[in-house]
């Protein structure tokens, strides 16, 4: 699969991703606002039902205070018209005389009877009592009438006793303290079952305040932590502006019966996230895999390579051997055989390295360690590495200050450590420059410092935190010519650190590197 292909692919996958949870939030943050939009008008309805009931039950306390002063003053003005009443009835008796009838029996005349009355006998009824002929013709009509004028009178009396109520609560009700007109206690009931009553079943605490803005009464826990949790609501509204009260209602829990509604969102959110984790984890295997693959590529155009250096060394040391000049004289004919026996393990330890590099990968290298002298591999490396210096017209010298040297470490890798770190300084060197090497080896404390310096075209600082990391090649010099599968140094810092020890690189950007391989020293006694 191409790069690009991969990279289409991941900002695809991207966009689809970060639509899908933009959609999410939005629908989120839109319900949680139909949530808060739905508690503010619950609670703004059941408020003003609580004063609606409040400025009902002070309008039934004056109505029942003026009933009972009606019936005060009624009761008085029944008393005096019931004693006028048996006054004149009293009086009527005394006038009246009785009259005894042939046959026995006895008659009451009234003077006060009208002569119509006296010249008709027949109206009068045995036993005293007068009876008119035409008793009961007109007794319908005058009952309705009556009872359409005691209707009236009713109507007008009840008008009037509102008229009397609506001038109490203009006048009167707004003068008396918010605490006399209301009992906190029965707030408290109506707002509990206003809200019920809405579908709320939520903890509360209120407050009455004032005209003057002071707390007249805090229900226990009244402790308003978030304003937008506080609902407020005026007290008869009615009554003048500069008297108003108001109720403050706090809702401590509103927050959570908001997000209540939303429980379904975690699960939801949490798969989503587990998707961006795959996705992500699956690109970036991509990428390390099109990253192998072309390791793997430039692995085998290379290996070659790799492996060549060695043997070139070793065919040019033997040519020099067939110089008889090179046999008559022992010292430059042990160099140069010499050469072939360094340059022969040095091909060894190449092939070794491509087979401990899959170990090293899978972390199962096991190190053969032993105590060598420090000292003598440097020397021994530089020797090796001589004539390819030279090939290049460099030069290449070496400092042993290091008094005590001895060191515990696996002498194959170790001394691909110093190979690799030798080879790279001439792979990065400065082509109109020949390299200059320089190796030093001093002791600090119980600590052996081995380096390796050259003035080849340097590192950036960017880069140089970096060089230590698998897979990864300083983007600088030739990249064509300098071949290399970025693991190099990761091996290197691989080994050192197995072996307890340290490694930091310096460098000026053309002007050289320094790595400097920190040991600890095995003391002899």
């Amino acid at each position: 699969m191409k790069k690009s292909t991969i990279w289409l692919l991941a900002v695809i996958m991207f966009v689809a991703f970060f639509a899908l949870l933009y959609l999410q939030v939005k629908y989120m943050h839109d319900s949680m606002a139909i949530r808060n939009v739905q508690f503010d008008e619950m609670v703004k309805r059941s408020l003003f039902s609580v004063s609606h009931d409040l400025e009902q039950d002070q309008t039934l306390r004056y109505l029942e205070e003026d009933m009972a002063e009606s019936e005060n003053r009624y009761s008085l003005q029944y008393q005096r018209s019931r004693s006028s009443t048996s006054q004149h009835i009293l009086n009527e008796q005394s006038n009246s005389r009785i009259i005894t009838n042939p046959d026995g029996s006895a008659t009451t005349i009234n003077p006060n009877i009208s002569g119509k009355e006296k010249n008709n006998p027949d109206e009068l009824r045995s036993g005293g009592v007068f009876i008119s002929p035409n008793h009961g013709i007109n007794s319908i009509p005058k009952t309705s009438f009556e009872l359409q004028q005691s209707l009236s009178k009713r109507y007008l009396y009840e008008q009037g006793l509102m008229n009397e109520v609506i001038l109490k609560i203009l006048n009167r009700a707004s003068n008396e303290p918010i605490q006399d007109r209301v009992d906190f206690r029965k707030v408290d009931e109506y707002i509990r079952y206003e809200l019920l009553n809405n579908g709320l079943n939520v903890p509360y605490s209120f407050q009455v305040v004032n005209y003057n803005n002071n707390a007249v009464y805090s229900s226990p826990g009244y402790v308003a932590k978030d304003d937008r949790a506080i609902f407020s609501q005026i007290l008869f509204p009615n009554d003048p502006l500069s008297k108003l009260n108001t109720l403050k209602v706090y809702f401590p829990t509103k927050r959570e019966y908001v997000y209540s509604g939303l429980s379904f969102f975690i699960p939801s959110f949490i798969f989503t996230i587990i998707l961006l984790i795959t996705f992500i984890f699956t690109i970036v295997t991509l990428f390390r895999q099109k990253r192998l693959s072309e390791m793997k590529n430039d692995f085998i155009n290379n290996m070659t390579h790799e492996l060549k250096t060695p043997v070139s060394t070793i065919s040019l040391a033997s040519q020099m051997l067939k110089d008889e000049s090179i046999t008559k004289s022992p010292e430059v004919f042990k160099h140069v055989t010499g050469v072939i026996n360094d340059e022969t393990k040095r091909l060894s330890f190449q092939v070794e390295k491509v087979l401990q590099m899959s170990l090293f990968d899978k972390q199962k290298a096991t190190l053969k360690l032993k105590e060598i002298d420090a000292n003598d591999l440097v020397v021994s490396v530089a020797n090796t590495h001589a004539l390819k210096v030279e090939k290049f017209g460099g030069t290449l010298d070496i400092d042993l200050q290091a008094e005590e040297a001895t060191v515990k470490v696996d002498e194959m890798h170790f001394t691909n450590v110093l190979f690799n770190l030798l080879d790279n300084a001439l792979k990065y060197k400065r082509e109109d420059i020949p390299p200059q090497l320089m190796m030093r080896t001093w002791n600090e404390g119980n600590k052996l410092f081995i380096s390796i310096e050259d003035n080849g075209i340097g590192i950036k600082k960017d880069d140089l935190k970096k060089i230590f990391e698998r897979f990864y090649r300083v983007p600088t010099g030739n990249r064509h010519d300098v071949k290399g599968f970025g693991l190099g140094l990761a091996y290197v810092k691989k080994i050192v650190t197995d072996l307890n020890g340290t490694i930091r690189a310096e460098s000026e950007l053309g002007k050289g590197t320094k790595f400097i391989i920190n040991l600890p020293v095995i003391i002899q006694k």
